[in-house]
């Protein structure tokens, strides 16, 4: 069963861009999710599935993760969101917002006022004043606010919605149709049409406001239609690399790669392109989708 909400396509870039406009970043941890390691990091060698459902029915070697957002800010748009982190009634009962499966092997935590919608009003802003959230992708640890920002445009990639909207088995795929099957304003960008251009070592990019501040990277592999985000601070970019990587070993290659992602021949491409970046533009800052160690000690505003 799909979901009731058509979606509209975006081919032109959004109002509200400035000509040399820069842009600030502030990232936010929003809730907290508990998988074993070999979830985030291959176990690799025969029996992968074995493997991987030992791991998750036994909870060997539990890490406690971060479920990143982050609020980006535009001196002429106003405040984008990119992902939504964990939604506010998981601190109390999980249940209700992932269903009993979600809740029991994602083990997730949010302590009190650690939710986005609260960490944007400690900044100043309502959640409803947010006018733009855009979406790495849709799967569940990614969209679980989604239904606080009703007032918000969101930007996801068209073949992210399409996998997470038609495909038979969405649970297994990652995503809770629930948690996006609201009336509110999709916007899905073509990544296979006009107006997308290549940026960097990124081959297919989308300049969403048109001024070169907050490009869409096209990044599938961990799933279908998943997106990078890059953001022009005044010296160097700001790149969200939502879930390409998990830890920033497999971003240097120290670690393996991500067990069964959704097309392991794309992942590995958008992961090179990264990589590439990071080779031309050592100064930017690339962000891992779940690393433990990383966000405790990120800076609280980059600009």
């Amino acid at each position: 069963m799909g979901v009731s909400v058509e979606p509209h396509p975006l081919h032109e870039p959004l109002a509200g861009g400035t000509p040399g406009a820069t842009v600030a970043v502030e990232p936010l941890v929003a809730g907290h999710a508990e998988w074993p390691r070999a979830m985030m990091v291959s176990p690799g060698g025969r029996m992968l599935g074995a493997k991987l459902l030992r791991a998750i029915l036994t909870g060997k070697d539990a890490v406690k993760v971060p479920c990143p957002v982050f609020l980006v800010r535009h001196p002429n748009a106003g405040a984008i969101l990119v992902d939504t982190g964990l939604h506010p009634s998981v601190a109390t009962d999980p249940k209700e917002n992932f269903g009993s499966l979600g809740a029991r092997f994602g083990n997730l935590t949010l302590a009190a006022g650690e939710d986005a919608p609260s960490q944007l009003r400690k900044r100043g802003l309502e959640p409803g004043e947010v006018p733009i959230v855009v979406m790495t992708h849709l799967h569940i640890d990614h969209t679980s606010a989604i239904s606080e920002f009703p007032n918000s445009t969101f930007v996801v990639s068209e073949a992210e919605w399409q996998a997470a909207t038609h495909g038979s088995s969405p649970m297994l795929e990652g995503y809770r149709r629930s948690h996006f099957d609201y009336a509110f304003d999709y916007r899905t960008v073509d990544f296979h049409r006009g107006n997308v251009d290549s940026y960097a070592s990124f081959g297919r990019t989308f300049d969403l406001f048109g001024d070169g501040s907050l490009r869409l990277a096209y990044t599938p592999g961990h799933s279908a239609g998943h997106m990078s985000v890059i953001c022009r601070l005044e010296k160097r970019d700001f790149v969200i690399g939502g879930d390409c990587f998990y830890v920033m070993g497999q971003l240097d290659g120290s670690e393996p790669g991500p067990p069964r992602p959704q097309d392991t021949h794309n992942l590995r491409r958008s992961l090179q392109e990264l990589r590439l970046f990071r080779s031309q533009f050592p100064d930017a800052v690339i962000t891992p989708g779940h690393d433990p160690d990383f966000y405790p000690a990120i800076e609280s505003r980059y600009e």
